[in-house]
């Protein structure tokens, strides 16, 4: 995929502007990933469906931009990133626009699947593209920019959303979904930079080779243990917050709301310290913070107060990981695959995504066998797992952290 000119990189404090509206655009994205979890009931209801075959409306989304963000990405590497990017967004208005209209629970997983696919190539080169719109050494804080508009949707726009749907109707909450795909798309067609390559770019052989590129693959198997680390928990945050917490439905959603708001900030902070000189020395704090915060889940699983605060810093941690781990999949790939960094970016969105459905499998099967509690231990198990996969690759590629 060729890369942004070195014309287009502004070395001045400013970011550009078109690095906040692909930033609008993830939230739209994000919303029509996070919103069907708020809709799930009245989808289910009015599609004659069971709650539990509903949800597959979750699992085909993610299943979508799971083989979207590596291999879409890796067949589509010569395109003009502009273009792909606004293609995505319309694909995301028209297949919103589809899940508005679906008469049938089928027509709707359907129309997410594709939206999903979308999804994983649109973030994939985002992220290429904004780390190549400044220069290299705020590389970090653009892809947090971008990675933002996520974490509003999950803080801001899914409450909203979800409200919208309970005095309206749930298909009115996708259509505005696929208005705003199109404004996104025809704003990113006029105001992204066109592309003029500054390196060939690589074939679409070379880049689906990349995906299998050891470097890469074990990078982006520490970012599937740090989603299974967070989902095998968070997944299953409600009933362990009112069964083992004690707390009510109010406290349930200020917990909520903590996670959601300090995911933003986390974004931020993974994207400052993304751009230091020991980004790795942070990463491995923030790995080992994660396992303290989910066994701190275990041992304050009866004080309200104590859960509230950790589920904030588990949002901080997440995402702060999410946005240090893509910078480094992209320093990884211009080093080992030059020409692949929206695959090596897809590659990492994968790996979450898996992670995010094996964590929650993993929550489930420990719940069967240790109940509740458990699954705040495994998740501490597993970001302690990722603690030394992460040293073997720095020392095998950068050296002592």
């Amino acid at each position: 995929m060729s890369t942004m000119s070195s014309r287009t990189v502004l070395p001045s404090a400013a970011l550009p502007s078109s690095i906040y509206l692909l930033s609008l655009c993830s939230f739209a994205f994000g919303l029509c990933e996070f919103i069907a979890a708020g809709l799930l009931t009245p989808m289910a209801r009015e599609l004659h469906a069971s709650v539990a075959a509903a949800g597959g409306a979750i699992a085909a989304y993610a299943l979508g931009a799971a083989i979207g963000a590596p291999v879409l990405t890796a067949l589509l590497a010569r395109q003009s990133p502009r273009r792909l990017l606004a293609a995505t967004m319309f694909v995301l208005a028209a297949g919103s626009m589809a899940m508005a209209v679906a008469p049938t629970l089928g027509a709707l997983l359907g129309a997410r699947f594709a939206v999903g696919l979308a999804h994983g190539v649109f973030m994939a080169v985002a992220s290429h593209a904004a780390s190549g719109l400044v220069d290299p050494s705020r590389a970090g804080r653009a892809l947090s920019i971008v990675w933002l508009g996520l974490t509003l949707a999950l803080a801001g726009g899914v409450p909203l959303g979800t409200w919208l749907g309970a005095v309206s109707s749930w298909r009115w909450v996708f259509a505005a979904i696929g208005a705003l795909g199109v404004c996104g798309g025809a704003g990113l067609l006029s105001a992204m930079p066109r592309a003029r390559p500054s390196a060939p770019a690589a074939s679409a052989l070379a880049s689906l080779r990349a995906i299998l590129q050891p470097a890469l693959l074990l990078a982006a198997g520490v970012a599937a243990l740090v989603s299974v680390a967070t989902f095998s928990f968070f997944t299953y945050v409600s009933p362990f917050l009112l069964q083992l917490g004690g707390l009510d439905a109010d406290w349930l959603s200020a917990a909520m709301l903590c996670f959601g708001a300090c995911a933003i900030g986390g974004n931020l902070l993974g994207g400052w310290c993304a751009d230091r000189p020991h980004a790795l020395r942070f990463t491995m704090l923030a790995l080992a913070a994660l396992a303290l915060n989910l066994l701190g889940f275990y041992l304050l699983r009866a004080q309200p107060l104590a859960l509230l605060a950790l589920c904030g810093s588990l949002g901080l941690l997440f995402f702060a990981l999410v946005t240090l781990s893509t910078v480094r999949q992209l320093a990884l790939a211009q080093r080992h695959c030059p020409g692949s960094d929206a695959v090596a970016a897809g590659l990492n969105i994968a790996a979450f995504n898996a992670g995010t459905a094996a964590g929650g499998a993993l929550g489930g099967m420990l719940i069967v066998a240790f109940g509740l509690p458990g699954i705040a231990i495994g998740g501490a198990l597993a970001a302690l797992l990722a603690m030394p996969a992460l040293w073997l690759q720095s020392r095998k590629l950068d050296g002592p952290l």
